[in-house]
């Protein structure tokens, strides 16, 4: 009975003692994130400069325009040093002021017109000449090299060269374009003096900086489709349209995608072809959103609430923009 009593009371405290240890080892256990941490380390250690980075060029530039863009902040309000004196910041949080103020003036709502026409026709341009391009310089052509280099020589020049150039071009008096033009025997046109024509001349400017990116995106695309597709449907009898229809667009859907969103994204915002070129001008009637909200805080009393403000609205509009456009694709099928 004494044999019995003891060994059940050895095996009550082995069993307890396995349960303490078996809860001893689940609490050391590491948990999830730290688990995730120690096997990815490397990978954390290799981003995490880049995030520091993005993080002070672009996370603390985006508050600090989000938190001036609900305050009344101006060039006159503004904490600033003069000589050996130090004046405070005077400016105040006024909440959505300056948003509504923007949003109800018809100044907005034409410079936002202008800017939707701006880009549309850009990025279309854009896409139909570089497609164009790049299915030419997809076939088997003499010299096909040199023609590459050459179509994508305007996107390795500066924009801000490429500006000043076609500024020189378009000049009405000795510009090379009205040369030209005189040369046979037309008149003179004065390219950046009458608002329809100084928008035309940004578009054209715009369009041969941007067809290059489109084209050589395009061209990759081209070259991924595989060529027993086009075999296969020239014996069956298909047409040039006809493979161009159901064989290179749909090869080319994910490139597109992807290209039309960045150009448009670009264009929307190519404040350097405006403000190089006309300036804003003739008047404001080539201003875009972008432009008019560095005017904002640079020329005249320096507005900076408002220009932050436009600058906020600039952003949601693109980004209420690629979410559409997104939900349009997966709607269509694509996985972006």
């Amino acid at each position: 009975m004494a044999t019995t009593t003891g060994r059940a009371s050895r095996t009550a405290r082995d069993g307890a003692a396995g349960a303490l240890g078996a809860r001893g080892h689940r609490g050391s256990r590491p948990g999830p994130v730290r688990r995730f941490l120690s096997q990815h380390w490397y990978a954390w250690a290799m981003t995490a400069p880049v995030v520091i980075v993005i993080g002070v060029l672009v996370g603390w530039p985006l508050a600090r325009g989000v938190y001036l863009s609900l305050t009344d902040a101006t060039e006159a309000n503004v904490g600033r040093t003069i000589g050996v004196n130090v004046i405070p910041a005077t400016y105040k949080f006024v909440g959505l002021e300056n948003y509504v103020d923007i949003l109800t003036s018809s100044l907005f709502w034409e410079r936002l017109a202008w800017t939707a026409v701006w880009t549309v026709v850009c990025v279309g341009l854009h896409y139909g000449i570089g497609l164009g391009l790049a299915m030419m310089l997809h076939r088997r052509l003499r010299l096909r090299s040199v023609y590459r280099m050459l179509l994508i020589l305007p996107w390795a020049i500066p924009g801000f060269v490429a500006a000043f150039i076609w500024r020189y071009l378009f000049n009405s008096d000795f510009g090379v374009i009205n040369a030209m033009l005189k040369a046979a025997g037309l008149g003179a046109v004065g390219w950046l003096d009458d608002p329809t024509t100084a928008k035309l001349a940004v578009i054209a400017v715009n369009v041969w900086v941007g067809v290059p990116f489109m084209m050589v995106a395009l061209l990759g695309g081209l070259q991924s489709i595989p060529a027993e597709l086009y075999e296969a449907a020239e014996v069956d009898g298909a047409s040039p349209w006809q493979r161009f229809r159901h064989i290179t667009l749909p090869g080319l859907r994910s490139v597109s995608s992807t290209v039309v969103l960045l150009g448009t994204i670009w264009t929307f915002n190519m404040f350097p072809m405006i403000f190089l070129i006309t300036r804003g001008g003739p008047g404001s009637s080539t201003e875009i959103l972008v432009t008019y909200a560095f005017r904002e805080a640079f020329t005249g009393v320096r507005n900076y609430s408002g220009s932050a403000a436009w600058g906020v609205i600039i952003l949601m509009l693109l980004v209420a923009m690629t979410f559409v456009y997104r939900r349009a694709l997966r709607k269509q099928g694509e996985a972006w």
